[in-house]
């Protein structure tokens, strides 16, 4: 059976067949990442065994491709995102929809309901759900921007572990770099309302935890030409482009 994230957008794609699209795309994300960097997952024994929320910070298009790579198999790793009108339009949305690992939401507050009842349905049948909590590219390795509610939300809505996780060396793609990925402690969410005081509360607690897990990151050197345009072929900066 379909999970019901699929259920609930038009999917014409048998289950069996999203599966084995996820597991070969992720054995070529992690052979194409270690041709050119140095992945490593710290902390792994700390996930839980069912579904959770995956909270992460974001410094760079290939932020999801990484976690994708480093992350077990099972359960099943959706995203949140991205953000757009019409999956069918461009040739990124048409390579995310054809892998089926999205939850993708319209701009604004229009689709709330619908992106709320697509996340947590991806929960509720067993998976795990990855969130940028951010809601924007950071510049900084070594600090996180304040979080949108949404991880939260939803956490608390499915009743799962909000997981706090960090990713630090893709802020400039060097040849050989060091990628790390951290594992924060599982913040318990089952049996709470989802008030906007534990919102705010189970959001502060996530920002204390990866702002400490990303605080020692030693290497920011810029690379040559072309890892800096590999850093930023996918990357959305608007607010470079606002200062010019």
């Amino acid at each position: 059976m379909a999970p019901k994230a699929d259920r609930a957008v038009t999917d014409h794609v048998a289950p069996w067949r999203r599966t084995i699209r996820y597991h070969l795309v992720r054995a070529l994300v992690w052979t194409v990442l270690r041709a050119y960097v140095r992945p490593r997952l710290e902390g792994r024994e700390d996930l839980p065994q069912g579904p959770y929320l995956l909270c992460f910070n974001h410094l760079n298009w290939v932020d999801p491709f990484v976690i994708v790579a480093l992350w077990p198999g099972r359960p099943r790793l959706y995203f949140f995102g991205p953000r757009e009108e019409e999956m069918g339009v461009g040739a990124r949305n048409r390579l995310i929809g054809w892998l089926g690992t999205a939850v993708p939401f319209k701009p604004g507050k229009n689709d709330l309901l619908t992106s709320t009842r697509r996340a947590v349905a991806v929960l509720d049948d067993g998976n795990v759900l990855g969130i940028a909590a951010e809601g924007q590219l950071g510049e900084d390795e070594n600090s996180v921007l304040p979080l949108n509610e949404g991880a939260a939300y939803f956490a608390l809505r499915a009743g799962v572990p909000l997981v706090p996780v960090a990713v630090n060396g893709t802020r400039w793609l060097r040849f050989g770099k060091p990628i790390r990925v951290r594992v924060g402690q599982p913040i318990a969410a089952a049996g709470r309302r989802a008030s906007h005081a534990s919102v705010d509360e189970l959001t502060a607690e996530a920002h204390r935890q990866l702002s400490s897990l990303v605080r020692d990151y030693p290497d920011q050197r810029i690379p040559g030409p072309f890892g800096r345009w590999l850093t930023d072929v996918f990357s959305e900066r608007p607010w470079r482009d606002q200062a010019r």
